[in-house]
């Protein structure tokens, strides 16, 4: 199987066009729930690849508005004839959620949701259980805790979800990047700068002159609502075994919509098992 059999073509892509502004990609993230979009600039031949924009970028760079600011360009991309099996692996080596496919102009792209997708439907052959591609190490966090502290705490952890917590220490829920960015709104205001003139006793200043008081330039920030994470968490929570089948996890992914599925032994978290987590099966 083919990067052509499983990716998505140039036309059903939405793209940014160069030049733009983070408005329009702002809110497509929060339609689409999509990790980042691909970047292009018109030309002759068909549009040309420039780069990609990422939610998380929007987040961290509030102040930025032109969009060739906020791109990533050193972002790996693949061509239609690669085998899935290489496209995964460089993936999960890059840590990179959507690769732009790309042969000369952009066509299309291939997402980690494209290839669980193969990988649910039986296209792409896995063997083994989720407990080879589990992870213990799993990002939690108190269900009380206030959502901008916690989209810090993924932002530290470089996760792009956390599992919430209960007052006993139970599993209650989980969050994720696509859950604060559905709430996230960037707000506009002013910062002083702070007296610009001297005084007119100073021996530098021009006779007749005063300080006419401070002056504020605009500003940019990301505003998250400061009320505990169970208000903005799922609490639906789609789990597996660590018997059940790599398969067979995909497709709950696929069916739920969802990019981590918390392992559990009995009712106990015992671990995280993630989308890109399961790409490895295709290739080890």
């Amino acid at each position: 199987m083919n990067v052509a059999d499983a990716m998505t073509p140039r036309e059903d892509v939405v793209t940014a066009d160069l030049p733009g502004t983070r408005s329009d990609v702002l809110e497509y993230l929060q339609e689409q729930s999509f990790s980042s979009v691909p970047v292009v600039k018109p030309a002759d031949n068909g549009p040309e690849y420039r780069g990609l924009i990422s939610r998380e970028t929007l987040i961290e760079q509030p102040d930025e508005d032109q969009l060739v600011m906020l791109m990533e360009e050193n972002v790996p991309t693949t061509t239609s004839e690669t085998a899935l099996e290489e496209a995964a692996r460089t993936m999960v080596d890059s840590g990179a959620r959507r690769v732009p496919v790309v042969d000369g102009e952009f066509e299309g792209i291939i997402t980690v949701t494209d290839v669980i997708h193969a990988i649910a439907a039986g296209d792409q052959q896995t063997d083994g259980a989720v407990e080879s591609y589990v992870s213990v190490d799993v990002n939690t966090t108190y269900e009380g805790t206030p959502l901008p502290v916690a989209e810090r705490e993924l932002s530290y952890a470089n996760v792009p979800y956390t599992v919430a917590l209960d007052d006993d220490g139970e599993m209650s829920g989980v969050l994720t990047e696509v859950d604060i960015l559905d709430v996230a709104r960037i707000v506009e205001g002013e910062e002083a700068t702070g007296d610009n003139f001297g005084d007119q006793d100073d021996e530098w200043s021009w006779e007749g002159i005063k300080a006419v008081g401070s002056r504020y330039l605009p500003t940019r920030d990301i505003e998250i609502p400061a009320r505990p994470i169970r208000e903005f968490m799922s609490d639906d929570i789609v789990t597996v075994s660590a018997g059940m089948s790599v398969q067979e996890a995909a497709q709950r992914m696929i069916s739920n919509d969802i990019e981590q599925i918390p392992l559990v032994t009995g009712e106990q978290l015992a671990g995280i098992v993630c989308d890109m987590d399961l790409l490895e099966a295709l290739y080890e």
